[in-house]
């Protein structure tokens, strides 16, 4: 159940450090949903991120079977319009092998400077739901497109567009099969100035 690999007596940095680096994006995982308290805890968590001005705007939207069931079928019929039946139900099959949904929106604001440091605030609480999450074995994938980006998404979840911008939907559970990964240094991307 535990997908974490985590070294036996490492360092608190060293902890840290292999949760940042083990995470992965998964597509597929198995049925069971995690504790609800592991996720509650996640969302402690996810409202710790650095926020200026303290304006907490992230809100999160635990998204119910009937809601779930609502968006897979709205998906389904969207994509056999695009993209044919047969791709349609395969999304179908993967969209109801899910067992955890997470919408995360971010209040708006009239201050284009506030609206963009509230929206970055977003992003690192998201972050930190999905490295709290991973702590526990819990595997994660933040989705920004498809559906996501229809004009009427927030409105068939009852939010208001006006005021909810849209930061990701999140998928959750004890991942199927863990993906693998390399990145470039990060000296291929550090600049230093004299």
């Amino acid at each position: 159940m535990d997908g974490f690999p985590m070294t036996a007596g490492a360092s608190r940095p060293a902890i840290v450090a292999e949760v940042i680096r083990t995470r992965r994006t998964v597509n597929a995982f198995q049925p069971l949903l995690p504790p609800r308290e592991i996720v509650l805890e996640a969302l402690e968590l996810a409202c710790w991120a650095p926020n200026h001005h303290k304006t907490e705007p992230w809100r999160f939207h635990a998204l119910g079977p009937e809601t779930v069931a609502r968006l897979i079928d709205w998906n389904t019929r969207s994509l056999a319009e695009t993209k044919g039946v047969e791709a349609a139900e395969a999304k179908r099959r993967q969209w109801a092998a899910v067992p955890g949904w997470l919408l995360v929106t971010c209040l708006r604001s009239d201050d284009p400077v506030q609206a963009e440091e509230d929206f970055a605030a977003c992003c690192c609480a998201v972050q930190n739901f999905l490295l709290s999450l991973w702590s526990h074995g819990i595997a994660t994938k933040w989705s920004t497109g498809g559906i996501t980006r229809q004009p009427e998404f927030l409105e068939r979840l009852g939010l208001d567009p006006a005021q909810h911008r849209l930061v990701g939907l999140i998928w959750y559970g004890y991942p199927e099969k863990l993906p693998q990964q390399q990145r470039h240094p990060a000296t291929a991307f550090l600049r230093e100035l004299p």
